[in-house]
């Protein structure tokens, strides 16, 4: 029998009514491509979104359920890590789109990585990790 694939995928909550803008930009923004999409016609989604293989949940906040947007409570108990081939380019395009830079592109422990807030409260790090030589030394 083959192994079961174990995931994690973050679920990220946005303010009541911007999850399509938020779809919008993580598909412009950060290169995402939508593998799910439910719409309830009243402008509120439920989306799985791809960026490579890396993939996250996009939804409104729900407080009824627990689940609320990094405005409702003015902070982010998440970071998320995107691990891609050139940080640069996407942390620029990212900042384009409306995210605020937090941290610019730099070297830190061998990985070159900047750190974003997205238009919707959530902090990502887009990062190029160490090579395995830079790790092996």
């Amino acid at each position: 029998m083959a192994a079961f694939p174990y995931t994690l995928a973050p679920w990220l909550n946005v303010r009541a009514s911007s999850s399509p803008s938020a779809l919008e930009f993580y598909k412009a923004a950060l290169g995402a491509e939508e593998r799910f999409h439910v719409d309830d016609g009243d402008g509120h989604i439920v989306a799985r979104l791809s960026i490579h293989g890396a993939e996250f949940w996009l939804s409104d906040e729900s407080p009824e359920h627990g689940n609320y947007s990094p405005e409702s409570i003015h902070g982010c108990s998440v970071r998320l890590i995107l691990s891609v081939p050139d940080p640069d380019a996407r942390v620029a395009r990212a900042v384009e789109m409306g995210a605020e830079l937090l941290c610019p592109v730099q070297e830190d422990h061998g990985w070159r990585v900047g750190r974003i807030r997205d238009p919707f409260g959530h902090i990502w790090e887009i990062a190029r990790p160490p090579s395995s030589a830079e790790l092996t030394g």
